[in-house]
């Protein structure tokens, strides 16, 4: 495969320690929602005041719930398709898996990327999640185009590294993290434009997919990871922005690895002259699609 060029020479690339941190959800029914992240996933209540929580593996916030009166499921707009929760070890994913076999969870499907093995579900509220493990670097595909093969997922497999540890499983552990955040936008060059050419990130391997995906899907990320964001046009081209009273994605935030760096994304935000919005939790910013991102640094992500 040919290799693409970097980022445009116009925008600096962004700092390979970049990450992805909390995502922020609008909600429904919050109890149920926390019922389920809890009781089926294992996560943990960090904090619940009011019409708001904070869930986790007991350190940083993973995920953030607020409770919008009214609010409902609104399909075939832009927003979330999935985010892919991140645990440190195969051990921990099939702890998750036999949890779903005992909650008689529905699933969507189960993947294995060659970078990573996958499990793919809907919350209470139908937010895409992907439960993830990473197989260590130096076994991942070399492309990609060898990314996206089909590979064989073995359930049984999975299973039986439950039996190589006898640590008794409490839930989703230290070291959970957001891998990557998976968005439907409306159109896929002009999310392309804007994560690389405005934020600075690569495809990996800066690489396009095939011809066949790249019309529909796209991937980036900082440094060499498989991929901190994915987009796609699988809700239609030109799919609308939910409207206010949706669920779904609130916002996700990128957390810059120092003050220094995230003054530059900002900086470097403003200078595309992209509109910004200074909250609580730290610059609210939009893609063309009008999904929500907080840029954030490591030191204030969850102050």
């Amino acid at each position: 495969m040919v290799l693409m060029p970097s980022t445009p020479s116009t925008t600096h690339p962004i700092h390979p320690d970049t990450h992805i941190g909390h995502v922020h959800y609008i909600v429904g029914d919050l109890e149920r929602q926390i019922a389920f992240y809890r009781d089926i996933l294992g996560f943990k209540i960090h904090w619940h005041k009011g019409n708001a929580a904070g869930l986790g593996a007991g350190d940083d916030d993973l995920l953030r719930l607020t409770q919008l009166s009214g609010a409902r499921i609104v399909r075939g707009t832009t927003g979330l398709y999935h985010t892919a929760f991140l645990v440190p070890t195969k051990w921990d994913l099939a702890h998750l898996l036999r949890r779903i076999i005992q909650t008689q969870t529905p699933v969507h499907g189960f993947s294995n990327h060659g970078t990573h093995l996958a499990i793919y579900l809907p919350d209470a509220e139908e937010n895409g999640i992907e439960l993830a493990w990473d197989f260590p670097k130096d076994v991942w595909p070399q492309s990609f185009g060898d990314m996206l093969r089909r590979r064989e997922f073995d359930l049984h497999d999975l299973l039986a590294e439950i039996e190589k540890s006898p640590m008794r499983w409490d839930g989703i552990r230290t070291g959970t993290q957001i891998g990557h955040v998976h968005l439907h936008v409306a159109n896929i060059e002009a999310g392309d434009d804007f994560y690389r050419g405005v934020l600075g990130f690569d495809y990996p391997y800066k690489q396009l997919p095939p011809p066949q995906y790249a019309r529909q899907m796209r991937f980036f990320s900082a440094g060499d990871y498989h991929h901190h964001i994915g987009t796609n046009i699988w809700q239609g081209e030109n799919a609308p922005q939910p409207p206010a009273d949706a669920t779904g994605l609130r916002y996700y935030t990128i957390v810059s690895p120092n003050a220094d760096e995230h003054s530059r994304l900002v900086s470097q935000v403003h200078q595309h002259g992209i509109a910004s919005e200074m909250t609580l939790d730290g610059l609210l910013i939009r893609d063309p699609s009008g999904n929500g991102i907080v840029l954030v640094s490591a030191l204030a992500k969850n102050s």
